[in-house]
């Protein structure tokens, strides 16, 4: 863990790209890293407002999430770093669905990643 921090952010961002190439795996992250901040936030409301329902409904959202990311990176030539523990897993997941992931958009890098997948496929 002490390899990542100070700065998590630009360590998952170094091999985020090598880790998010599978078609399969970006159109599955698209749909899976909504549904992960939409849960989170079903989470907090139920928590706050006492909502039973919201908050089972995020529980669900978020495992879900979990196993289409999951289900995703089992596709990709190269698998990302095993969690190292709890705390790692709680962070890393944060930082990737929060910034990690939306910054891996908004740059382009996944309609890169996107593009090469043709590529990829002529040379086989």
């Amino acid at each position: 863990m002490n390899k990542r921090l100070p700065n998590l952010h630009a360590w998952q961002w170094r091999s985020y790209y090598d880790n998010h190439r599978h078609p399969t795996n970006l159109v599955l992250h698209m749909i899976a890293v909504p549904l992960f901040i939409v849960a989170v936030l079903l989470i907090l409301s139920g928590l706050f407002g006492f909502d039973f329902s919201e908050l089972a409904v995020g529980v669900i959202g978020l495992i879900a999430a979990l196993g289409l990311q999951r289900q995703g990176h089992r596709l990709e030539a190269q698998q990302p770093e095993p969690f190292s523990g709890r705390k790692d897993a709680l962070q890393r997941l944060l930082v990737e669905q929060f910034i990690t992931f939306p910054r891996f958009v908004l740059s382009g890098a996944w309609w890169r990643a996107w593009r090469e997948r043709h590529r990829r496929n002529r040379r086989h």
